[in-house]
């Protein structure tokens, strides 16, 4: 009898254990007519629906459930939904690929079922941008400019009148790393601003993280911007590309060996020099004035669990005339492998190069100042699937950072004597892991740690300073030796709570540290900052922020809607002393002064996903401020980049088969900035006088774009399109700069003068494929 008892629990436990025996199914996501792998395609089950995943920045997914015969349901934006039928009773490779043009109605019926990945998601302050928006959205020039579109976001506001540059949640411009297929960006524009570096024909995703972002990114306080290019295309080769009146670009695709690797090459350049040799004016025909950049990328796959990747990025920009130049521009590289080690373990390591170098000529060559930042890193991360409600991220980061402030070299002829001044080193590393669960069925949390160090070494002498900006003390270091290393612990929370299937709450603290700092005293970003590391003086800028939101679906997933506040509380701010001086300045720390800074505000968005007519609209009301001791008496005063009201409306109509039709609209509440008070005369010459900084504003901004799009007949092998658009279409003169001089006709009185750069900027583009 026991026998017979203790048999039946033995079996009865056996066939629990094996009923309860889970298995997982991986894979990658992929298009089918290309072989481009998607990011963030939803995978789950239809039987188990609170079983999903999301695809990775390789298209890798990982599902775990147990024993059973499942539909394994995918969709993604603009994609036919699919679905694979499954008997899972061992871990299954089983990889997806979708057919472009998916009907939008399917898929919002599909997706429905489990609500938005923007409801679901735990982490906020998270907007995406998808390539087609990129592409339809009128922007200057008529040139498809992702950070320019970017900038139409809320809690991101421009640096200036057609600048690439940008400011997120109250953070300066140098505050935002972007990076391109990993590779940090340092200036991430062309034509002195009015381009960006990145060319949209060679990029398949971007995502923008305002703050509160994973513990595997670090080095910036106030966002992450992460752009990943075009893999290639592996079924055939093709060819893209477009002519305008200010630039011309082509891209060039395809398979190395047909479904294992491909390749892409994407170029770009403007050729307004060609133009200006016509001219009969020496000072306009010896004129260069161009840039140009080369996107390019291949990747193999090894075999099923190894898969190669290298891409590059080489731009230069040339504004040179016979009496003065500028020369700039960035290269770099990453080399990648994927490794799954198992269906639940994924790997990817990285090694990357990054550099970043100007020269500006004067005197007809007579004198340059050189200038650069070079990076040299291996990256290492690592994704664990513990199941479909449980993944762990790991990994560490190494860099090697070489900056060189500046070279002043003058010819012997020159009255200006050669002056260099000392590169600086220092080695950034960091490891981190963090944890996505989700521990009940409407709560999702992410939490993680982030560990840096920032060490700075030799060789070199350093300084430190008294007050006044007088040396006191040097230290020499040599050759590897370390002069000072910081450590800093940076946590990362967020949650959600699921109200319903369409909509949630959720709430993030995050802290971030950057060790690298730009020094600028300009309006908006120029080419010829100058990039510092942290030092014995300068100490690693540090910024806590906290955020609050609700997030909404409605009309089965065809409108989103989102509501974020923040605060976000700055340490170790840098502003300069009056009239510092920052270009070829040995002691330039000596110019520098430090203290706090805060931002807070309230964001929201509205954004229409589906039909002939999309688009959206955002709002920004928001307050950055700074106080530092030695400026405004320590009172708290306005950053530069302080917008008070930010307003961006882009709509987007699909009026019939061959047409497309798009316009936006923004308004933004004038910069803070610093005009004199006062004046007074010296020996003949007017002296401004200048007291509160950033005490004044300059006037509110406001402008509408327009564009429309047509196709042309579709041939066998062949594809065009025309693109038209008209930036500031009713032509405001909006102040670019103010400048103030004595009234010629009463010189006890002041006038303030205004540039304006853009009233109307028509531009016309062909576009082709084939």
């Amino acid at each position: 009898m026991l026998k017979s008892t203790l048999l039946s629990i033995f079996l009865f436990g056996t066939l629990l254990s094996y009923a309860q025996q889970k298995y997982t199914i991986s894979g990658t996501v992929k298009e089918k007519k290309s072989g481009e792998v998607l990011i963030g395609a939803s995978i789950y089950l239809l039987e188990l629906p609170k079983l999903g995943a999301v695809s990775n920045a390789y298209g890798f997914y990982s599902v775990t459930a147990p024993t059973g015969t499942y539909t394994l349901i995918v969709s993604f934006g603009g994609y036919k939904q699919d679905s694979v039928k499954l008997v899972l009773n061992k871990d299954i490779s089983q990889s997806v690929e979708m057919i472009q043009g998916g009907a939008a109605l399917q898929e919002v019926v599909v997706t429905s079922k489990k609500g938005s990945i923007n409801n679901l998601k735990s982490i906020m302050g998270v907007q995406k941008l998808s390539v087609d928006e990129i592409k339809t959205v009128p922007v200057i020039f008529g040139e498809k400019d992702v950070l320019k579109t970017m900038q139409l976001l809320p809690g991101v506001k421009s640096a200036g009148e057609g600048s690439a540059g940008f400011y997120v949640r109250g953070g300066s411009a140098d505050q935002n790393l972007i990076l391109l297929d990993e590779a940090p960006v340092y200036n991430a524009s062309h034509l002195l601003g009015f381009f960006s570096s990145f060319n949209s024909d060679a990029i398949k995703d971007l995502t923008l993280y305002k703050g509160a972002m994973p513990a595997e990114y670090g080095g910036r306080l106030s966002s992450v911007v992460d752009i990943k290019m075009n893999d290639g295309n592996n079924q055939g080769y093709h060819a893209s590309g477009g002519i305008g009146l200010i630039a011309s670009r082509l891209t060039v695709e395809g398979p190395i060996v047909k479904d294992k690797g491909s390749f892409i090459v994407s170029g770009r350049r403007t050729y307004a020099d060609l133009f200006l040799g016509l001219f009969n004016d020496s000072g306009i025909n010896q004129t260069d004035l161009y840039f140009y950049d080369i996107n390019a990328k291949a990747n193999y796959e090894i075999n099923d669990k190894n898969r190669v990747y290298l891409s590059g990025y080489f731009g230069r920009d040339r504004f040179e005339t016979p009496l003065f130049g500028i020369d700039y521009g960035n290269t770099t590289a990453t080399a990648r492998l994927n490794h799954i080690f198992s269906s639940k373990l994924f790997s990817n390591t990285s090694f990357i190069y990054s550099n970043y170098n100007y020269t500006i000529s004067a005197d007809a060559g007579a004198i340059k100042f050189v200038s650069k930042i070079e990076d040299i890193g291996l990256k290492q991360d690592f994704q664990y699937y513990v199941n479909s409600n449980n993944k762990i991220s790991f990994g560490f980061n190494i860099t090697h950072h070489n900056m060189a402030p500046g070279i002043l070299s003058a010819a012997a002829s020159s009255s200006y004597i050669s002056q260099p001044i000392q590169s600086k080193f220092s080695y950034e590393n960091a490891a981190y892991i963090s944890h996505d669960i989700t521990p009940a069925e409407k709560i999702k949390i992410s939490y993680g740690l982030r560990l840096s160090a920032f060490s700075v070494i030799g060789p070199g002498n350093f300084y430190t300073y008294d007050t006044a900006g007088n040396v006191i003390k040097t230290d020499t270091y040599n050759r590897g030796e370390t002069a000072k290393t910081y450590y800093n612990v940076e946590p990362r929370f967020s949650a959600s709570f699921q109200l319903n299937t369409g909509s949630s709450v959720k709430a993030s603290y995050t802290r971030n540290v950057q060790n690298l700092h730009l020094l600028s005293n300009s309006v908006s970003l120029n080419p010829t900052d100058i990039w510092i590391p942290t030092s014995l003086n300068v100490k690693p800028e540090i910024a806590d922020q906290v955020s609050l939101g609700y997030y909404r679906n409605f009309s089965d997933n065809k409108y989103e809607f989102s509501s974020e506040i923040y605060y976000k509380g700055m340490q170790n701010q840098i502003d300069y002393k009056n009239g510092a001086e920052l270009l070829g300045n040995e002691n330039v720390e000596s110019q520098l002064l430090y203290g706090k800074g805060r931002a807070y505000g309230l964001e929201l968005f509205i954004k229409k996903k589906y039909g002939n007519l999309t688009g959206w609209v955002s709002y920004t009301l928001s307050k950055t401020e700074r106080q530092i001791e030695g400026i405004n008496n320590g009172s708290w005063y306005d950053a530069k980049q302080d917008q008070t009201h930010n307003i961006a409306i882009v709509g987007i109509y699909k009026a019939s088969k061959k047409w497309t039709l798009s316009a936006n609209w923004v308004y933004n509440t004038g910069n803070a900035v610093t005009f004199p008070s006062s004046k007074y005369n010296v020996a003949g010459q007017t002296i401004f006088y200048y007291t509160e900084r950033n005490g004044y504003r300059m006037p509110a901004y406001h402008r509408l774009d327009f564009g429309a799009t047509r196709l042309g007949r579709k041939r066998e092998k062949w594809e065009g399109s025309w693109t038209f658009s008209l930036y500031n279409v009713y032509g405001r003169e909006n102040a670019y700069s103010i400048a103030f001089e004595d009234n010629p006709d009463d010189p006890t009185k002041t006038q303030a003068v205004q540039t304006t750069l853009f009233r109307w900027v028509p531009s016309v583009t062909y576009n082709f494929k084939f």
